[in-house]
């Protein structure tokens, strides 16, 4: 009742599971990742155990094909259960059992596995793999390429209502304080591929720190402009109500991304401070920069903010 890919990103170890189904809230079932050990996906007539277990025995040094095996052949369930698994190494494996509702099957590759029961067909594995594998940038990106693929091959053959996208890295959870880089679910929607897709759209923008290389320096003009702005949305240094002030204490402690510079006169550190606190309102905070250098992309917010 499910379609699934589990992958790992051979560049930045990123480890990853993309699924979607007639289900509600798949992502509470599916898909489980620990950052540095491996991702996996249990599914069919769902074993969660899978989910911690296999983790556990990636863990314990076993790669994916031993982890599976060892977690199906424990399992007196095994004939209904479908699950895929990538270690923290690229390996990769699937596994359906024959008593799996047709269409059921899945298909392996250089760190990947996809997988799905009760499809149109094999097509829907196959146009998963095969987008994935194509697919450049982002290990997220690349799995919801490979997701949306198997949607437009037909998907699950009872139609659509759930989706999620789980995605670990080391430090990559808010403000670095878990491996939860993404973790994002469509419990219940007409198009759930879609609607994730334009989730991981925001969660982009929000959640993101920004590349250092791609920081703008803040001159004279860009601080009259990020001045007048601020100004406009109602926040200046000299906003000193219980809110702002304590907004300003709150952020004072936010990650800075790049390496303070010096700024000109018109910038000050109460203005920063200042442009730090509306990013906080503005649920942008961890987009924040060190003090004389702006993310385009709160540039960007702040202007459309008017």
């Amino acid at each position: 009742m499910t379609f699934s890919i589990v992958a790992r990103d051979p560049v930045t170890g990123d480890l990853g599971v993309a699924v979607a189904s007639k289900f509600l809230a798949v992502g509470s079932v599916v898909p489980w990742a620990r950052e540095g050990v491996g991702a996996v996906a249990t599914q069919a007539l769902a074993n969660v155990a899978y989910g911690l277990d296999g983790l556990g025995l990636l863990e314990g040094g076993l790669g994916a094909v031993g982890a599976l095996d060892r977690l199906t052949g424990d399992d007196a369930g095994r004939s209904s259960r479908q699950a895929g698994i990538v270690d923290a190494a690229g390996g990769a494996a699937t596994f359906t059992g024959d008593g799996c509702l047709a269409w059921a099957g899945g298909r392996t590759g250089d760190g990947v596995a996809a997988q799905g029961n009760i499809l149109v067909g094999p097509g829907v594995v196959e146009a998963m793999l095969d987008a994935f594998t194509a697919a450049s940038g982002p290990l997220p990106d690349r799995l919801l390429v490979g997701l949306a693929a198997g949607d437009a091959a037909g998907g699950d053959r009872r139609g659509r209502q759930s989706a999620a996208l789980l995605v670990v890295r080391a430090e990559g959870g808010y403000a670095g304080g878990n491996d939860r880089w993404l973790d994002l679910r469509v419990d219940d929607h007409p198009d759930p591929v879609a609607e994730l897709i334009r989730l991981r759209g925001i969660s982009r923008l929000l959640m993101e720190r920004p590349d250092p290389a791609d920081l703008l320096p803040i001159d004279d003009a860009l601080a009259v402009e990020l001045r007048a702005r601020l100004t406009a949305a109602g926040w200046s240094p000299e906003r000193d109500d219980a809110f702002a002030a304590q907004i300003r204490t709150e952020m004072s402690a936010a990650m800075r991304v790049g390496t303070a510079r010096s700024a000109p006169a018109s910038w000050t550190v109460a203005w920063d401070a200042t442009l730090i606190a509306w990013m906080g309102v503005a649920n942008l905070e961890e987009r924040a920069a060190a003090f004389g250098w702006l993310d385009p992309a709160v540039l960007g917010e702040l202007r459309a903010a008017g």
